[in-house]
């Protein structure tokens, strides 16, 4: 099925070939050790039989056939009936002159015994942070006196001058700001959980936007009315969310687009954690907007501190929501293509056995 056999048997990540009906066409010899199969054993069988992802993919997976665009899925649970699951990453891509056919890879994060690239990645990211943070502290006084210097030599000034104090001004007011955003990504706390209706997260996310960053957006609501209380920190939840409509109407023309905020259960929905167990994440919230898409060359690290798509961004936004994500338990993944970014958030539903709220003991005096 592949015309150069020797690249395909030299790909160090197990790389399966799907047909038009999702099933096993082809898969390197990676793949045969990673399913502990052969390829003339498995070939045609169904590949989600074989290969068993942690995480809801079906539509995701469709949609990148339909338009032939390649999709990154991060930090999933794979495995294969036969193996405890690892922790992956996924890269489904368009077979090219192979109508319907899709190449997926499946690159393990966690070796036994080794230390993954993408371990040492996180960690030179950690230890950025932390510097970056000691930084920003040190910056910060320096800049005050700056500031303070520049608008007292503007009293004196003409109105030409001013321009370069005001400037002096502005700039280290910006610079201020992205060090606090430096800061808060190190400092934040702990979640305080508690039962949250999501809907009133996602509405106070979009009337800020609309009043602020995303006033030349029309942002559409698609709730399910049915869907329970979450499980999580509301303040915390809202930054995630006021992030990813920010991130949408900045990617968008300057004339604007769509957003749409979706929400949805999912029976089915589960996660393994790091202690073993696992977790059932059946609340789905997801952020879509028309804008151009991610940039294919940094569509699979859009997570990671310090990774961005925009010229001046700082990459903080994106690594932030998932702290925050993780930090709740949750789950965080991004599809996109041109025309079509989703953003989805999967979360804990509020525990069933909680005590009911109690009522205020109100005396007959005081309700007169």
């Amino acid at each position: 099925m592949i015309d150069d056999s020797a690249l395909w048997s030299s790909l160090p990540v197990p790389a399966i070939l799907l047909d038009p009906q999702d099933r096993i066409a082809d898969a390197n010899p990676a793949a045969e050790l990673f399913l502990n199969a052969s390829v003339k054993s498995v070939r045609g069988h169904p590949v989600w039989d074989r290969v068993m992802v942690d995480a809801p993919m079906q539509e995701a997976f469709d949609r990148a056939r339909e338009t032939s665009t390649p999709l990154f899925v991060n930090d999933v649970d794979v495995g294969t009936g036969e193996r405890v699951p690892l922790h992956c990453n996924l890269q489904i891509s368009p077979m090219q002159g192979q109508p319907g056919f899709m190449i997926l890879l499946i690159s393990p994060r966690e070796l036994a015994g080794r230390v993954t690239h993408s371990q040492s990645v996180k960690s030179a990211a950690k230890s950025a942070i932390g510097m970056a943070e000691m930084l920003a502290h040190e910056i910060k006084n320096p800049l005050a006196g700056i500031t303070g210097a520049a608008q007292l030599l503007s009293m004196g000034l003409s109105p030409e001058d001013m321009e370069l104090t005001d400037l002096i001004v502005e700039e280290s007011r910006r610079i201020v700001k992205l060090l606090e955003q430096v800061e808060q990504f190190g400092n934040l706390s702990p979640p305080d959980r508690r039962e949250v209706n999501i809907h009133d997260v996602l509405d106070r996310a979009r009337r800020s936007a609309l009043l602020g960053f995303g006033a030349h957006m029309k942002i559409i609501e698609d709730y399910d009315p049915s869907l329970p209380l979450a499980w999580g920190d509301p303040d915390q939840l809202l930054q995630v969310v006021l992030n990813l409509v920010k991130n949408a109407s900045e990617a968008a023309d300057k004339n604007g687009g769509t957003i749409r905020l979706r929400s949805y259960y999912e029976h089915s929905f589960r996660m393994r954690r790091s202690d073993g167990l696992g977790q059932s994440l059946p609340l789905q919230v997801e952020v879509i907007d028309d804008g151009p898409g991610l940039p294919a060359d940094i569509a699979g690290d859009i997570f990671d501190p310090f990774v961005s798509g925009r010229e001046n961004g700082t990459g903080l936004g994106l690594a932030l929501v998932s702290k925050i994500m993780s930090d709740h338990d949750g789950w965080i993944s991004v599809d996109s293509a041109p025309g079509r970014t989703v953003f989805r958030m999967s979360l804990p539903r509020a525990p069933r056995d909680m005590p009911p709220p109690r009522k205020p003991n109100i005396s007959k005096s005081s309700r007169e």
